[in-house]
C-alpha cells in the first residue's frame, strides 16, 4: 500500500502538565512514517523545555517548534497548516490527549490507494484530568457531507488525519478561515473537505484518550449540561454568527465545488437572511440536518425563533 509521510500538527500553549504523556503516544505510533510540528502560542511554563527534551531523542528535524500567532486554538492550527510540506498528509494533534499506538497506520490504511481528498476520523474514548475512561464518544448515525457539515462539527479535529491532497486544499483554504474568522479548525476542515467531495471516514473504532479538564468549554458533547449548553447558543443566536463565518471562508473556494454544493452554500446563506418561519421553511429545503432527530429539531426551533438570521448575504 501506498506509504504516506504523515505531518503531525500540535497546537501548545501552558500544556507543561500533560504534553509529555502525548507526545510520548506519538513516539509510540506504529506508523513510522511522521513528523511532528508544535506550533507554540507562547507558554509561559514548560512546554518548550518538554518538547525540547522529547525532540533530543528523535532523529535531527524530525521535530520542530514554531511561533504560534498567539490568538487561540483555531489561529494556531490553521497557521501551522503553511508549515507542512506538500505532499505530506496531516493529522491535527491536541496537547493532552493520549493516542492509541495504531492510530496513524488506520488512518493510513484507509486512505490508501485514493487519487483524492479523504478525511479520515475517529471516535475517541472520553477521559477525565487523568485519563481515566468515562464513556465512549457518539456515534454518527446519518450520512457524512456538506449539508450536515453546514451546521454540525462531527469530525473531531484531535481523531482527524487528511490525506496529502486534502492537506493541500486545507492549506490553500486557511488564510480565508483566518480572515473570516472561523470559530473552529476542526469544523471548518470538515466543511471545507465536504463542499470539495472528499471521501468522509469515521471510524467507530476509538484511537484516542480525550482528556477533559474540570472547566473544559469544549469538549464531549453527550451529557445534558453540554446539550442544554448548545441550545443556549442556538436559542442566544451565536450558533448564527459562527455559521456565517464558516460560509464566509467558504466563498473564496467556490470555483473549485460543483454545482450542487454552490447551490447548497447559497440557500444556506439565504436561509440567514430570512425572517423565522421562512428561515425554518428555507433550512429544511435546503435539506440542512444534525445527526439525530432532535439536533435537526433545535435547528429548525432556532431557525423559526430567527436565531440563524443575521442579516445580508455575504
Amino acid at each position: 500500500m501506498t506509504s504516506p509521510h504523515i505531518a503531525i500538527l500540535l497546537a501548545s500553549y501552558q500544556g507543561g502538565a500533560h504534553i509529555g504523556q502525548q507526545l510520548h503516544s506519538i513516539a509510540a505510533q506504529s506508523w513510522r512514517d511522521w513528523s511532528l510540528i508544535v506550533s507554540d502560542d507562547g507558554s509561559r511554563d514548560d512546554t518548550l523545555a518538554v518538547v525540547a527534551d522529547f525532540a533530543a531523542g528523535q532523529p535531527p528535524g524530525r521535530v520542530r517548534v514554531i511561533e504560534g500567532p498567539r490568538q487561540g486554538p483555531t489561529a494556531n492550527f490553521l497557521t501551522a497548516l503553511a508549515h507542512a510540506h506538500d505532499g505530506a498528509a496531516i493529522a491535527f494533534c491536541d496537547q493532552d490527549d493520549l493516542w492509541f499506538p495504531d492510530k496513524l497506520a488506520r488512518a493510513a490504511e484507509v486512505m490508501a490507494g485514493d487519487a483524492g481528498p479523504v478525511h479520515y476520523a475517529a471516535r475517541t474514548i472520553i477521559a477525565d484530568e487523568t485519563l481515566r475512561p468515562i464513556c465512549g464518544s457518539r456515534r454518527f448515525p446519518r450520512p457524512l457531507g456538506l449539508r450536515n457539515a453546514l451546521v454540525q462539527a462531527v469530525m473531531a479535529g484531535n481523531a482527524s488525519v487528511f490525506s496529502a491532497d486534502a492537506a493541500r486544499l486545507l492549506r490553500e483554504a486557511a488564510p480565508h478561515a483566518l480572515a473570516a474568522g472561523v470559530i473552529s479548525h476542526d469544523w471548518w476542515a470538515y466543511q471545507v473537505m465536504a463542499a470539495h467531495g472528499a471521501r468522509l471516514i469515521h471510524d467507530p473504532r476509538p484511537a484516542l484518550l480525550y482528556r477533559q479538564h474540570p472547566r473544559s468549554t469544549v469538549g464531549r458533547n453527550d451529557t445534558l449540561p453540554a446539550l442544554q449548553s448548545r441550545l443556549a447558543q442556538l436559542m442566544r443566536g451565536e450558533f448564527g454568527h459562527w455559521m456565517k463565518a464558516n460560509l464566509r471562508a467558504l466563498a473564496p473556494l467556490e470555483a473549485g465545488m460543483s454545482p450542487e454544493t454552490r447551490e447548497t452554500l447559497a440557500r444556506c446563506r439565504r436561509m440567514q437572511t430570512l425572517p423565522g418561519p421562512r428561515a425554518a421553511r428555507a433550512l429544511l429545503a435546503a435539506g440542512l440536518y444534525r445527526q439525530t432527530r432532535a439536533g435537526t429539531a433545535a435547528l429548525v426551533l432556532s431557525a423559526a425563533a430567527g436565531r440563524l438570521r443575521t442579516g445580508a448575504e455575504g
